[in-house]
């Protein structure tokens, strides 16, 4: 069905590479947001809702996983990203709620688009379909170096690390350079964060910049 973007909603989603400190920053921000008494509703990509959860195992965690090829990757992602804008984004803006994704259609032109070299028109044909007219108002892009990229998603990990964590050094130096090369070239929609700041750094300075939007 056709998805257009409520003018009272807000949507608010969070890039960045691994370990880039996501989801920690969300919580954050949906609390300052709760104390202002917007209503709020997070989520995330792939996945947020039951069908997307489960396309979600397929991504990272089947074990034929590693023979995936990036075409089949970026219609998984799709997938995913179409129902969670009709079934969870769409009706949460049509009621004014601010949404806060972990990760949206940016993420696809960057980690199959640029990092797995995959041709960008047909990427942004099928990110397109899969969102409809439901596009950020605001992207946050945490920037790490990859180096701390990679040193974070080691020092986390409580098991073995899954299919996106296992890329090599040279996948994610592509993805933190496909995220800044994006951001140049949308500056009204990208706010990017050094992503080595203190928590309370970080939290301090996305505030800023959503309250601009919300204001």
């Amino acid at each position: 069905m056709p998805v257009k973007h409520s003018t009272h909603g807000k949507l608010i989603s969070f890039e960045g590479s691994e370990g880039s400190g996501k989801s920690t920053q969300i919580a954050l921000l949906a609390k300052h947001l709760q104390l202002l008494g917007r209503e709020v509703l997070t989520t995330r990509e792939p996945g947020g809702t039951e069908i997307g959860e489960q396309i979600r195992n397929i991504i990272v965690h089947n074990s034929k996983g590693d023979e995936m090829c990036a075409e089949t990757e970026l219609f998984l992602f799709a997938a995913s990203r179409a129902q969670l804008v009709r079934e969870v984004i769409a009706p949460a803006l049509l009621k004014s709620k601010i949404v806060l994704t972990d990760r949206f259609l940016d993420s696809s032109t960057v980690y199959q688009g640029i990092a797995r070299n995959l041709a960008s028109d047909p990427v942004q044909q099928i990110n397109h379909f899969a969102v409809g007219n439901v596009m950020p108002d605001l992207t946050i892009v945490l920037d790490v170096p990859t180096e701390l990229s990679l040193e974070r998603i080691r020092r986390r990990a409580s098991d073995l690390p899954d299919r996106m964590e296992r890329e090599n050094i040279e996948f994610f130096a592509k993805v933190r350079a496909g995220y800044l090369l994006l951001a140049e070239g949308m500056p009204q929609r990208f706010h990017v964060v050094d992503g080595t700041q203190t928590e309370a750094e970080i939290e301090k300075e996305i505030w800023k910049a959503v309250q601009k939007l919300i204001a």
